[in-house]
Parts: C-alpha cells; structure tokens; sequence
C-alpha cells in the first residue's frame, strides 16, 4: 500500500554508485530520498530542510561521518542517524553511538537489515513523538483536573484559555468569589511556555499595604523593625514563570504606582534596596470587582488597567451556568466520599433538582461546601433532599409541596422571586442558622467575610 506521506531520507556518501543504489532502493520502500556526497554538505542540507532519517557514511573527505554527526545533532537532536561504514571496528561503533547515532551498519550493506533498521528508528522516533505529546496533555489535564465544564460557556473560556495560554500575554481574570478564578489561572500558566517555571500566589486583600510591598518586592536586611535578613519577594520568586495576583482591586494607588512600573521597566526594587532587580514574569491577575467602573470612580489607576487587561477572561456565576451543577456536585462527591471513606455514588433525583433550582450566591465553592457537609451526613449510598442546607431546601419547596412545611410557614413562595431575592433569602437563612455569627455564615454560603458584608450592605441586612 502506498504511503501518504513518505518520510524524507537523507544518503550521505562520497561513492556516487553507491548512493545511487540506496536512492533506487528507498524510493522502490516508499521512501523520499536527498542526497549529499560529503559531511559537510550534509550538515547544510540539515538546515535547509527537514528529515526523518539520515543514513550517512563515515569515511568522506571534506568531512567525516562522525563529524557530520556531531554538528547535525547539536542543531537538531531529534534526527536518527545511522551510520554506514566498510570499515567495521569496535572503536568506530562506540564513537559512534556516543556522538549519538541511532545504530550502526557495515557494508556492503544487507538490505533486509537496512529495511528493518530504518523502519525501527522511524517507529522509534514516532512513538518518542506521541509520548512527548501524551505527557503534555497529561500535564495539561492534571493542572485542569478541577476544572470541571459540561456548560457551553465553560467550554468556550476553556478554548479561550487554550489560545491565550502560549503567549505572553498578561491576563485579567474576572468574576464573582467562588466561581474559581485561581483555577484558570493554574491551568493558563500549566499550558504556557512557563509551565516548567514557577506559578507564585499572593492575595491582594490578605495584606496590608506595607506588607503587600515587602511580600512582592522582598526586603533589605534592616529595611523596618525585625527585617533581620533580606528576603526575596514573590517577583523573584515567580522568575521566568507566572505571578497570580488574586484580587488585584484591593490594592491601593501606592501599591498600583509600583505595579505599574514593575511592568513597564520588567524590575523591581526590594524595599530599603537601591538597586534594581530584572525580573521575567508573566502576570495572572483577578478581581471580582468592576475595574472599568473603578477607574471612572478614581479608585484604580487607568494606565494599570490596560496594563492588566490585555486579555479578559470572564468566568460567569454558576447560577448562569446551571448545566455545570451535576458534573461538579458529583466531582465533589468522588473526591470527599473517598477522604471520608463513604460509600456514596451520588444524589436523589430530588437532591439533584434542589441542587439546580437553588441560585448559588457563594458558587462553586458554596456547591463545594454543601457536598462536603452532605457527604459528611449522608446515612446512605445516595445525597437525599434531607441531607442539605434548609437554605436549598426551602428554596425549592414551590416544586414539591409535600415537604413544604416550613417553606409554607413563612410564606416562603419562590414564584416569580429575582435572582437577588433568592440571594437575600440565602444569606438570611444562613444568618439565622450561624445565630447571626457572620464568619459562620460566610463559611456555610462557601464565601468570604468581604464578600459577605458586601451583600449585606448591598440588601441592606446591617
């Protein structure tokens, strides 16, 4: 059967009838055949054009096999060679194969051997390919492994990162709290061509501002009171990989100047230093803030917005991308039934309908948060309607009036409420069952206390 696509040999032998038998003989295999009469010429050829297999004599006179061998494998490594020589030695062999070659002939050549020997360097070289390409993809895979998505919309900021993540790019990743914005930002910078470099971390809103600065910058022996040592800050740190800086919004103007030098001069300045020091990072930054409103209210600097923009990955609210619900409550299965060592396989029709119908104000790590709790209470093989928060539950009584006892105390209809009705509703309900303790119920909402007291100014709780 003819091949599709016929790979491409090099001959290399200053005997022009012996080249011309191996051209006629390849080509009759299927093969594409060049040919050169010297090492030198050889060596050209290489960086001219691609081949999958040289074939290549030792003794030539502008330059030897050997030699030839060794300049084609410093400029690409990735070529099999196999040497041909009439003067068989175990000194040439070995020479041979440490300079790198595939394997090694003597003339006059058995063809049979010929034959089976460019068909095993080709396979080799083949399955070298596929193993580098499956190790990629592998790699990709378990950095994204959390990254669950069966909603059109996860699927295309997943093709999005695909595109944007081999470039240089600095990314903005924006989004609600809990929608997993750390997690594309894990996987932009796992398929990046600063995979093998480091991905430091550092919370904007975590710190103050003297502390953001020496954790970014690092610091100088003496800098301030108990700088014992000079450290290196997280810039270093990040060298020749990528720096993720999580809520980027709650950094002051002071703090946002200093950003912005950073990324137009590619250094930074550890604090009580004087001298500069180059830095090559990428940066991933997210916000759960509008930047573009802040930057019309003054509150974040316009230079440094385009900076950080230049692309935007939006991830939408879970509530927005329902069809993502069973597939990540039933990750968050597997995963804390298994540290649990629980038995539980998955949800009740009806647990799974409250899942879906409730609107998620913390998002996926709310969704999160409920699994664990279920799978902690779960009596059974299956999640059932009983073995979630009374927050869903009541939510979704108006579907399934035979448990709606509570829901019908209270005059809890869901008919016709907006998604900030619910939302409010939530976190009253998790109010009332953390007994007002609002680190409590941010954790049972699966969001932050910031977050929290943000809604609760925004729906006027107090």
């Amino acid at each position: 059967m003819e091949n599709k696509n016929p790979a491409e040999i090099l001959v290399v032998d200053d005997d022009p009838g012996h080249r011309t038998t191996l051209k006629t003989i390849l080509k009759t295999w299927g093969y594409r055949v060049s040919q050169a009469d010297n090492g030198r010429a050889a060596v050209d050829h290489v960086r001219q054009s691609p081949f999958e297999l040289i074939l290549m004599d030792v003794r030539m006179a502008v330059m030897s096999g050997i030699d030839a061998l060794k300049e084609i494998k410093a400029y690409n490594p990735a070529i099999p060679i196999v040497i041909m020589t009439a003067y068989s030695s175990v000194q040439s062999a070995v020479e041979a194969m440490k300079a790198g070659a595939y394997d090694y002939l003597t003339k006059p050549l058995d063809f049979d051997e010929l034959k089976l020997t460019i068909e095993r360097a080709l396979e080799h070289t083949r399955l070298k390919h596929e193993n580098q390409d499956l190790k990629a993809r592998l790699k990709n895979l378990a950095d994204s492994r959390q990254i669950i998505s069966a909603s059109a919309q996860m699927k295309s900021l997943l093709d999005m990162v695909a595109t944007i993540a081999p470039s240089e790019a600095t990314v903005l990743i924006t989004g609600a709290s809990g929608t997993g914005k750390e997690l594309i930002a894990q996987s932009v910078h796992a398929n990046s061509s600063r995979s093998s470099g480091p991905m430091v971390s550092v919370n904007c809103a975590a710190l103050t501002e003297s502390l953001l600065e020496s954790e970014l910058f690092g610091h100088e022996k003496g800098a301030f009171t108990g700088a014992d040592k000079r450290r290196e800050g997280r810039f270093v740190r990040a060298h020749q990989g990528s720096l993720f800086l999580d809520e980027v919004g709650e950094m002051s103007m002071a703090m946002q100047a200093k950003l912005l030098r950073v990324l137009q001069e590619g250094e930074i300045q550890r604090v009580g230093g004087e001298s500069p020091v180059a830095v090559d990072v990428r940066i991933l930054a997210a916000t759960n803030k509008d930047l573009g409103q802040m930057v019309a209210d003054g509150q974040f600097r316009e230079d440094l917005f385009y900076r950080l923009n230049v692309v935007n990955l939006h991830i939408p609210p879970l509530a927005q991308r329902k069809d993502d619900i069973p597939a990540l409550a039933q990750h968050f299965i597997n995963h804390y039934a298994g540290r649990n060592r629980k038995a539980i396989k998955g949800f009740t029709p009806r647990a799974m309908d409250d899942l879906l119908k409730y609107p998620w104000p913390g998002n996926v790590r709310e969704l999160e948060n409920v699994v664990e709790r279920a799978v902690i209470l779960s009596p059974g093989e299956y999640i059932t309607e009983k073995d979630l928060p009374l927050n869903i539950s009541q939510n979704s009584s108006r579907q399934h009036p035979q448990t709606s006892t509570q829901a019908g105390a209270s005059g809890a209809s869901e008919e016709g409420r907006s998604l900030d009705q619910m939302e409010k509703s939530a976190i009253v309900s998790a109010l009332e069952r953390a007994r007002g303790n609002k680190s409590e119920a941010a954790r049972l909402l699966g969001i932050t206390r910031r977050t929290l007291y943000n809604k609760l100014e925004k729906y006027d709780l107090g």
